[in-house]
């Protein structure tokens, strides 16, 4: 279909003064009319008000009347066929999948308005809650571990919500795709990939965050997507809501999961692209163009941001009872939760020999220095009893200050700690000593080991420590919560010290506590008395250590981040490493085990996914041959040169989304999971339906006209025959499996294990 209605606004812009000379082979690429598509090249627009964009990256100019009612049948299509593939089976199995375990619970948290810690923005969790209490669920079900029965419990709302955001990306996608190439069958590959892919549909089919990230993902490009279509009408009412549109869903991504952060750039170079080609219009004026950047300002920066921000205020209100999240947070944070023994709480101000109290680390997540009665294991340092960092509330938390000899009066008002002073650390629950010693500690090997030595308080002189207010003075009283404090061990003169390392399962998991020979002021080396109990001395109240808004924002923030550096594979735990994404090289078991149970397995339809993997080689090989073609001077027609924009502008966003979402792996220190990859391949699903349109479309340049016809039509009813019979082979995967294990021949499913680190 010739584009017909693109013909006048074309020679319009052709017209315009601020349109410079070319070579002729550029000058013919850009007054082309159109394509069979009904599409236009996208190399110079109409110039109105400030809109000209030469040599634009991403976006083509778009017939508004290329798909008529045919499209918006299709669409209708693509949406009921979406939302039955994610919808059919969705309260089977009826028991807790693979990290339901986590978000589900963290629902419950918000309807409990329970304080809690995650490596996540909150917006995710939130609008789990929030579907499950609309839907009836009363917050009370545990989530203990995967394979829990619901029983009773309402549990359909949460899964059902996030299949409705899932079931959106099908109808997304097309409309991405449609709006980027003007071709009805791009957009159609496109839905079919993603429709009739078993890896989201099962993604999609549980209480998780990835849904709820691919969703605003996709609602970004496609508002980006369609802002730029508005470029020729700019500051009109569609042109203002797109751009809106595009930064609410940005500040929604990056509430979800700072993965958000990777549509963001995408969204950033893209728009960096765009102001720039509006800076080469000569014919716009400078005001013109300041009234372009600070719209875009707004929309895309002070919107999101301020949204983004919203969201934590939220999440603040409604998180205001204490918690199994409260250790991770510093004491004046755990101040404004109610139930926290800090919140409107009041102890005696200034630290005393016999008090009982709690010592925390002042890094971020450092944790409580804790005690048990394990040991360090043979070949550990000394066999003695473990000293380590504990994130939560513990009675072995709990340490008794003494003197550096004995001779508490019980009767009498006791002595208060001063800098300089030299004390021991007696630990409640075992009665030993904090302990240092010329031992190597367990991880951080120039440190020295501290360990729990003596027994009902005797010990030796390795059990002295020397406490020093930061920034005091000799004499100066230690307050409670206030005072930063390091402990110097008054033998080896190391200060005690939180590494932030984790210890491995014979320490519990818990965080090192060694000894460190370096004396500079860090948070690690640094700690502040929170729990205080003293009844010999009077108490003050604590409500004016309650911190402002943006400390907690700023706090909650820093925690996220050194949480997520913190994950690191478990021993025998499944993960992944990024090259085996591509390749679908291992799924994740999101239920059963045996062959008795009911077997849910993430894993993308193979087919799909390497079509996908082949069709990114096949579009770098098409726009290497596109361009090495016009670059020698090919004259190009109009069909061509729409295909060659479409794979440069439209493809070439696509492919740089998918790099964002998929290059950054390779450079995390985190743990990784087959699921991550899931974002990168929305971009992949895309870009294989222009590249597989463009290839289809151009068949006449090899065969005659009629042939080619052939091949078109064959070559897409193939196409979608063999992502069919492929999703039927293969949707046991995403709505159950019983029976013998794939690796037993008699397993229904043996024939269709084509690698053997597939697990179903």
């Amino acid at each position: 279909m010739e584009n017909k209605t693109c013909e006048p606004q074309r020679s319009q812009g052709q017209g315009a003064s601020g349109v410079r000379k070319r070579k002729a082979s550029k000058g013919a690429l850009e007054q082309s009319t159109g394509d069979s598509n009904g599409t236009a090249d996208g190399s110079v627009r109409q110039s109105h008000n400030g809109t000209t964009s030469r040599h634009r990256l991403h976006i083509r100019a778009q017939s508004p009347n290329a798909g008529g009612k045919g499209n918006i049948y299709t669409l209708i299509l693509v949406i009921i066929l979406s939302f039955s593939t994610r919808f059919y089976k969705i309260l089977e199995p009826p028991h807790v999948c693979w990290d339901e375990t986590h978000f589900g619970k963290m629902g419950s948290y918000y309807i409990n308005r329970t304080f809690f810690f995650d490596v996540h923005p909150p917006l995710g969790k939130m609008l789990i809650g929030l579907a499950g209490y609309l839907t009836g669920y009363d917050g009370t079900f545990p989530f203990i571990k995967p394979g829990d029965k619901y029983e009773h419990h309402c549990y359909w709302g949460m899964r059902g919500f996030c299949a409705a955001l899932g079931s959106c990306l099908p109808p997304l996608a097309y409309l991405t795709v449609q709006e980027l190439s003007g071709s009805p069958a791009a957009a159609l590959i496109t839905a079919a990939l993603l429709i009739f892919d078993t890896g989201f549909i099962t993604i999609s089919q549980y209480i998780l965050l990835d849904p709820i990230l691919m969703f605003f993902i996709m609602a970004s490009v496609f508002s980006m997507v369609k802002f730029h279509s508005h470029r020729s009408r700019p500051f009109g009412v569609s042109w203002w809501l797109w751009l809106g549109l595009t930064g609410v869903s940005l500040a929604g991504a990056l509430g979800v999961k700072f993965v958000g952060l990777f549509v963001i750039l995408l969204v950033g170079i893209n728009t960096a692209w765009d102001l720039w080609n509006l800076l080469g219009d000569i014919t716009l004026s400078l005001a013109e163009f300041g009234k372009h950047l600070c719209a875009r300002v707004f929309g895309l920066i002070i919107l999101p941001l301020f949204l983004y921000t919203t969201i934590f205020a939220v999440h603040f209100a409604i998180l205001n009872k204490s918690g199994p999240g409260d250790g991770f947070f510093s004491s004046s944070f755990q101040s404004r939760l109610h139930g926290n023994n800090l919140h409107n709480a009041s102890m005696p101000e200034y630290l005393a020999y016999g008090s009982s109290v709690t010592v925390k680390n002042l890094r971020i997540a450092g944790g409580y220095l804790h005690s048990h009665w394990h040991l360090y294991p043979e070949g550990v340092g000394a066999h003695q009893q473990q000293v380590t960092a504990y994130l939560h509330k513990d009675y072995n938390n709990l340490w008794l200050v003494k003197k550096q000899e004995e001779s508490d009066d019980p009767t009498s008002t006791p002595d208060l700690v001063r800098h300089g002073d030299v004390i021991r650390l007696e630990h409640k629950e075992t009665t030993r000593n904090l302990h240092c010693h010329l031992h190597e500690a367990p991880l951080t090997k120039k440190h020295l080991q501290v360990t729990g030595y003596g027994m009902n308080g005797t010990g030796d002189s390795n059990d002295l420590w020397v406490v020093e207010v930061c920034g005091g003075r000799k004499g100066e009283l230690v307050k409670v919560l206030r005072s930063k404090v390091r402990f110097l061990h008054q033998a080896t003169g190391c200060v005690l010290f939180s590494s932030g390392k984790t210890l491995p399962k014979w320490g519990w998991e818990q965080g090192e506590v060694s000894c460190s020979p370096y004396h500079k002021d860090t948070p690690s080396s640094q700690w502040n008395i929170e729990d205080h109990i003293n009844p010999k001395l009077p108490n003050i109240s604590l409500a004016v250590l309650k911190p402002s808004f943006p400390e907690i924002l700023l706090e909650s923030h820093i925690v996220m981040i050194r949480g997520n550096s913190g994950l690191k594979p478990k021993d025998n735990e499944m993960n992944s490493k990024p090259w085996h994404w591509p390749i679908n090289y291992q799924g994740l078991r999101f239920s059963g085990v045996n062959e008795t149970d009911y077997r849910v397995y993430l894993l993308g339809n193979p087919v799909i996914w390497w079509l996908n993997l082949l069709c990114l080689g096949l579009y770098l090989l098409m726009v290497f041959i596109a361009a090495a073609s016009l670059h020698r001077g090919y004259n190009l027609d109009a069909k061509r040169r729409g295909h060659t924009s479409v794979l440069k502008g439209g493809g070439g966003m696509l492919f740089l989304g998918w790099l964002l979402h998929y290059l950054p792996f390779y450079i995390m220190g985190r743990v990784l999971y087959y699921h991550h990859y899931f974002p990168a391949m929305l971009f992949n699903c895309m870009l294989t339906g222009i590249t597989l349109d463009s290839l289809l479309q151009n068949a006449d340049m090899l065969l005659r006209p009629p042939l080619a016809q052939w091949v078109l039509r064959g070559g897409q009813v193939l196409l979608l025959g063999a992502i069919l019979y492929s999703f039927y082979l293969f949707h046991p995967l995403s709505y159950g499996m019983r029976g013998p294990l794939a690796h037993d021949p008699a397993s229904p499913m043996a024939k269709l294990r084509w690698m053997d680190s597939w697990e179903f």
